[in-house]
């Protein structure tokens, strides 16, 4: 017996790698409306992007959680596999072709459940079909018909329990339809969800390129916690309830492992932004507006289709750049320390120079399965091998970076944070020339044999912790470059191995000092 629900599909929440590709398939292509973009309300350092129609009504809805150059997952049982958008019935043809042109894997027409079909895929591999079963559209003054995308049309979910999740999904509104082959079509009076038997599939893994879940529509708060008491009753699953501002919601695994969300109508999406201008403005959870500017820098940036955006270079280390409205021609390049990304440092060189480019860079070795920029068999002794090989890739990394982003060389600043100091210092080592200005924090000299070389045109800040363990090192690594002859401004300041309030000023005083020669 079903709730009392309003019928049919919320949204759809999916996970993306590549934030740009994802707003250029979405927007570009398909024509879809962001109507939404905010910090994810699980965790604020994430992307949440929302599509859907320009009033953003549910049922037309699809959510992407932004995993910038994340792991891929594995599509399986216990997933949503496909989603499906309407279209008109007789604009089709212009969708294969417009998919052709645009080199969009297409598949098709094909015919399922009596309805004709277009399998897409998005720059994710994620399966996105077209279903030619909207109302036809008039032709325009060229004679060709409107191919607006007019809301979602269904979602297939693999399960190892059909009769099961079938059973389940009725509750929220869903009645059964028609049977082919190892489809159940459920249909509601809008949508459909189709159940498909995958009894011997591999089970799904989360991760890029995978659904996260699939939301049902519920008319009010009222309906949600009535969902919440009935559903403690019957089903094994926990529930949890949420406030997600622009909606009230209560998540739930049907028994093949999908999870489910029930997702209120209202407030909606106008809630912060007006009507026309929905999606326009970044807006973080509550709770984290304290770090708001923070977060804007974190968070990966992306243009609008067709708007001027830095270029993508396949380069040997994944990378992010973030680029403040009004750039001057200096970069700062990041290394994060250990279990750190990319982009763990923006914030703190945004603070040191706004005006400046950042382009955060993330080390390749891998320890317990977090980033590091070399391997080490110890706290205190490091793979020489590995080093030295890591930094022949990062000289090819910031030359490939130079040219093919037009960068001024003259005007590059590294910026490293334990690990990453740590490499930073071997650079200079291994590379003179490389590495002109650095401001290193925490660092140590991590070179069995460092060798003798000329720094004379390089310029180092440093900034140590006296109750840092690495603090011996870091004064070794301090006499290596004074004999070296590089132009030395070295602190010690009264913290431990974690960055410090103390780290920003004296990094930015040192750059509009001496870090300008």
């Amino acid at each position: 017996m079903s709730l009392p629900f309003a019928t049919g599909i919320h949204h759809v929440t999916l996970i993306t790698r590549r934030v740009q590709d994802n707003v250029d398939f979405y927007v570009g292509f398909l024509g879809l409306h962001l109507v939404k973009r905010t910090g994810g309300f699980e965790d604020a350092e994430q992307l949440h992007l929302f599509y859907g129609n320009a009033e953003a009504e549910p049922g037309t809805l699809v959510t992407f959680l932004v995993w910038e150059d994340g792991a891929p997952g594995r599509v399986g049982n216990g997933q949503v596999s496909e989603i499906a958008f309407s279209v008109p019935q007789n604009a089709i043809g212009e969708w294969m072709t417009r998919a052709i042109t645009q080199r969009v894997p297409v598949e098709g027409p094909l015919h399922e459940f009596g309805e004709t079909v277009l399998r897409l895929k998005d720059p994710d591999g994620i399966i996105v079909k077209l279903v030619g079963n909207g109302p036809a559209a008039p032709a325009g003054e060229d004679g060709s018909a409107d191919l607006a995308v007019q809301r979602l049309r269904a979602v297939t979910i693999l399960t190892e329990t059909p009769e099961e999740t079938s059973a389940f999904i009725q509750r929220f509104g869903y009645r059964p339809g028609p049977v082919s082959g190892a489809m159940q079509r459920m249909l509601s009076d809008t949508d459909a969800v189709d159940i498909r038997d995958a009894t011997g599939y591999v089970p799904g893994v989360p991760g890029t390129g995978t659904a996260d879940h699939v939301a049902f529509r519920a008319a009010d708060v009222a309906d949600v916690r009535a969902a919440e008491a009935e559903l403690s009753k019957r089903n094994s699953s926990p529930t949890n309830f949420h406030d997600r501002k622009y909606f009230s919601s209560l998540y739930v695994r049907e028994p093949g492992g999908t999870l489910i969300e029930l997702a209120t109508d209202g407030p909606g999406f106008a809630l912060d932004e007006a009507p026309g201008h929905l999606g326009e403005t970044l807006f973080v959870p509550p709770g984290d507006e304290a770090r708001a500017d923070d977060l804007k820098v974190l968070l990966p940036q992306f243009s609008a289709p067709g708007a001027p955006r830095m270029p993508r270079r396949d380069l040997p280390f994944v990378h992010r750049f973030f680029v403040p409205d009004e750039p001057s021609n200096e970069t700062i390049v990041l290394l994060h320390g250990s279990g750190g990304n990319e982009a763990d440092l923006m914030p703190l060189a945004h603070r040191i120079a706004p005006q400046a480019m950042l382009l955060g860079v993330r080390g390749r070795a891998a320890e317990e399965g977090v980033p590091r920029w070399f391997r080490r068999f110890s706290s205190t002794s490091f793979d020489q091998e590995d080093i030295r090989a890591e930094a022949e890739a990062f000289a090819a990394f910031v030359e490939g970076a130079v040219s093919g982003y037009r960068l001024d060389a003259e005007r590059l600043v590294f910026l490293g944070l334990s690990n990453g100091a740590n490499f930073l210092a071997a650079l200079m080592a291994l590379h003179p020339g490389l590495v002109r200005r650095a401001i290193l924090l925490r660092p140590m000299l991590v070179l069995d044999d460092a060798p003798r070389t000329d720094l004379a045109d390089s310029s180092v800040l440093m900034v140590s912790g006296r109750q840092d363990l690495a603090a011996p090192s870091a004064r070794r690594l301090a006499a290596w470059l004074q004999e070296n002859h590089a132009s030395l401004e070295s602190h010690f300041i009264d913290t431990g191995h974690g960055l410090s309030d103390e780290d920003g000023p004296l990094a930015q005083a040192w750059l509009q000092g001496a870090g300008r020669r």
